[in-house]
């Protein structure tokens, strides 16, 4: 085998085979570049550090792809200090611990309506629960309509149906704000409405939320309100799904976990260290600089694998192992540093809470295994399908 084959990216297909990839590359090249492409980052102490230093690593890729300029500007993922400072600031101020905190009951009561529904004893998981949950949720705390739900689902399956098809580098941003163009203009209508008229709901805080005199433009509220449906919506409908793939095929842990519920949270953070939801993020390098031995020139892109520092054995003691005790877990799986994910807590408290309503709802439940799984293409770890049998 050549390098350049090693180098070829296996698809996370539910088996073994990308992590057995990832610990290869970990020890053999941990910092590897194929061709003229962007250099890969697989091990923790390496991608902790691009990552962590954003003075060095730019999370805005339109510098050295100007043809991204459209997508970055205003996007508080694509931001680097101080503009992003300023942004989460004013984010933060909006979409506070205390208004997570206060979605519980509403996020209980959704999930049991969901689960009340199943009458079958196969069922989809993802078309049960996982995916019409998280849609219900954020677009109540957006405050739109309830009769405009679909509408979130059908521009939730466009944006997830760009990573499974092949786009040309020149027409990704076409693509892009074409599959996401009425939902901008949806959301649009709401952040200019609500700046006369706030109501209580997220997209009124943000429209409003100001510090020092200065508020967030209607770009900057219509590009994060975006993101956080789009990829909060799809961190929630991974993570539950690898949640009951990991207790499915670790029995004495899914058995812990029906005896001491108390366990969900640490069982939750060791679902997203063993099977992170995304892959991969992206960073440019803004000046020459080293990373694990290696020099990298400046203004080149980087792509620090994430779900490979996770199972960095030199980080995690029996990596390999899914452990629902695991202490510390200092896992990667949202980030690091200011860009630490700002979804996070509303991604934990829906995974603790639909993890909670499974076991009350069914006292058998299982993966069936005897129906095909498919799989999300790169840059994301879960199925896109979750066929179960159960037992009230």
């Amino acid at each position: 085998m050549t390098v350049r084959d090693e180098i070829a990216v296996p698809d996370a297909d539910g088996s073994n085979t990308l992590f057995d990839w990832l610990g290869r590359m970990r020890s053999e090249h941990p910092v590897w570049q194929e061709g003229d492409g962007p250099y890969h980052v697989f091990r923790y102490e390496d991608v902790q550090q691009v990552i962590s230093d954003p003075k060095t690593f730019s999370n805005d890729s339109s510098r050295v792809m100007p043809h991204l300029k459209p997508l970055t500007e205003g996007n508080i993922n694509s931001m680097d200090p101080p503009d992003h400072g300023k942004l989460r600031r004013l984010v933060n101020q909006a979409f506070t611990p205390k208004t997570v905190a206060g979605l519980e009951p509403r996020i209980a009561a959704v999930t049991n309506e969901l689960l009340a529904e199943v009458g079958a004893e196969r069922f989809d998981l993802v078309d049960v629960l996982t995916y019409p949950l998280p849609v219900i949720v954020i677009s109540e705390l957006l405050g739109v309509p309830a009769s405009d739900r679909d509408l979130f689902r059908v521009w939730a399956d466009r944006f997830i149906a760009l990573g499974d098809q092949p786009i040309a580098p020149e027409d990704f941003v076409a693509t892009f704000q074409a599959a996401t163009r009425e939902m901008d203009e949806y959301l649009l209508g709401h952040c200019r409405q609500r700046r006369t008229d706030p109501k209580d709901d997220l997209i009124s805080r943000l429209a409003t939320a100001e510090i020092d005199g200065e508020r967030l433009t209607d770009d900057e509220v219509v590009k994060f309100t975006g993101i956080l449906f789009l990829t909060g919506h799809l961190t929630t409908t991974l993570l539950i799904g690898n949640a009951m793939q990991c207790l499915d095929s670790h029995p004495d842990a899914y058995a812990e976990l029906r005896a001491d519920r108390s366990l969900i949270p640490s069982a939750i953070e060791e679902v997203l260290r063993f099977r992170s939801p995304f892959t991969t993020v992206s960073r440019v390098t803004v000046t020459d600089v080293e990373v694990g031995g290696r020099l990298i020139p400046a203004d080149r892109m980087v792509t620090p694998w994430v779900i490979s520092a996770n199972h960095d054995e030199d980080q995690f003691p029996d990596a390999h192992r899914f452990d629902i005790r695991r202490t510390p877990n200092r896992h990667v799986a949202f980030g690091r540093g200011g860009h630490f994910c700002v979804g996070a807590p509303l991604a934990r408290l829906e995974a603790e809470v639909a993890l909670n309503a499974l076991l009350d709802t069914f006292r058998e439940l299982r993966v069936d295994h005897g129906r095909d799984v498919a799989y999300h293409a790169r840059g994301m770890y879960g199925a896109k399908n979750l066929p179960m049998t159960a037992r009230r």
